[in-house]
């Protein structure tokens, strides 16, 4: 209190740490049944001096005397000390937030500076953010339920391999159930063949508990067609009508077709029904035969797979349609955080970093998120 009043909160690690020092002594008395020099018949061993060690608290980095003991079977480790590891790994989580959202080691180190971290490195602020797997990994284990839509996105990360920067798919699944609310469901980040990966991830979100699947929407991504039919077979699936109007002008032969064909592709998407849909794709097939053979073949064999969406209540059409919820709240958000590090250094680190921002944008979504899907209306 004298070291206080004289020096104010200038002295505030110090003063913590001699009472840290204290009590750690006082529980090694407990510990051993005896106070410092007593003689009693119920002691359990003999103080052996005392060990510097630092660590990092919310109050700074400081120097602290851990008690020793000698005579006991059992090995003293105070408890008082636990429990600033626990601080510790509070600030250290911190540090991995930080890392998380895109702060540069540099930066981190600069900001916990201010608060007295001294002994931050960059090997300190890797393992910070190896402390959130477990968190992360739960989070990629916790068990789903009913899931009624679907929706599938993949995006591709540069990774070191044996030496070698590859590419590694990072497949992520987003669901809404009866809550009518959505949900991120999974990810899954690896270098492997496109239609094992696929498999493996719609296996493990089975395995998981999810059940009752009935549409999927997703690009014609590799692989993938293979892995649902085999794991999902029973859903309708939806092809995403952006990524198919994409493509329908990288097959375009002219500028003019290119510039006119996603114009008349919507009059194809904002038919009234399936049938009128279905109409005005073969009039726009004839229309193409002879200027662009291949446009036309391409366009009677893919945009089928985009009329799916006309078989759910015409309320869901417009958020089903398409992939683009996906791009806007996930990829567009992975893509920004991923861009700084250009590189990673191993799958793990890939898989720590979009489950960070996945379990964040889910997060969000649960505590703010209006209801995505209405299943019932009073017309219902």
């Amino acid at each position: 209190m004298e070291q206080l009043i004289e020096s104010g909160t200038e002295e505030m690690a110090s003063v913590f740490a001699g009472l840290f020092n204290f009590a750690m002594r006082i529980e090694r008395e407990r510990f051993l049944g005896a106070g410092h020099y007593e003689r009693t018949p119920e002691r359990r061993g003999y103080a052996n001096g005392t060990r510097s060690k630092k660590i990092d608290t919310l109050a700074g980095t400081v120097t602290v005397e851990v008690p020793k003991t000698a005579g006991h079977e059992e090995p003293f480790y105070p408890q008082a000390l636990e429990r600033g590891r626990r601080s510790c790994r509070a600030v250290m989580l911190a540090v991995a937030e930080m890392y998380i959202k895109g702060v540069s080691t540099r930066d981190v180190e600069a900001v916990m500076r201010e608060f007295g971290l001294e002994s931050l490195s960059s090997s300190q602020v890797s393992r910070a953010a190896k402390l959130l797997d477990e968190e992360l990994e739960a989070w990629r284990n916790r068990p789903l339920g009913e899931i009624r839509y679907l929706l599938l996105d993949a995006r591709y990360e540069k990774v070191r391999d044996g030496g070698v920067v590859r590419d590694a798919a990072v497949l992520s699944a987003i669901g809404i159930g009866p809550d009518q609310r959505r949900r991120v469901l999974g990810v899954s980040c690896a270098i492997s063949e496109a239609e094992v990966h696929w498999r493996a991830f719609l296996d493990s979100l089975v395995k998981r508990g999810m059940r009752g699947v009935a549409f999927i929407v997703s690009d014609d991504h590799p692989g993938l067609g293979a892995a649902r039919k085999a794991v999902l077979g029973g859903a309708i699936w939806q092809r995403c009508q952006f990524h198919l109007a994409r493509n329908a002008i990288h097959h375009a032969p002219k500028l003019t077709i290119r510039k006119a064909i996603g114009k008349e592709l919507r009059r194809v998407w904002n038919a009234r029904d399936i049938k009128a849909a279905e109409a005005e794709l073969r009039q726009l097939v004839e229309h193409y035969r002879e200027p662009a053979l291949k446009l036309a073949d391409w366009l009677e064999t893919a945009i089928p797979e985009g009329l799916a969406v006309f078989s759910l209540p015409e309320r869901h059409h417009k958020r089903m349609r398409t992939s683009n919820p996906m791009e806007r709240a996930i990829q567009q958000e992975i893509k920004r955080r991923t861009q700084k590090i250009r590189v990673f250094p191993n799958e793990a680190s890939l898989e720590r970093l979009v489950t960070a921002i996945l379990v964040e944008i889910d997060e969000k979504w649960l505590t703010t998120d209006k209801p995505y899907i209405t299943w019932k209306t009073e017309d219902d």
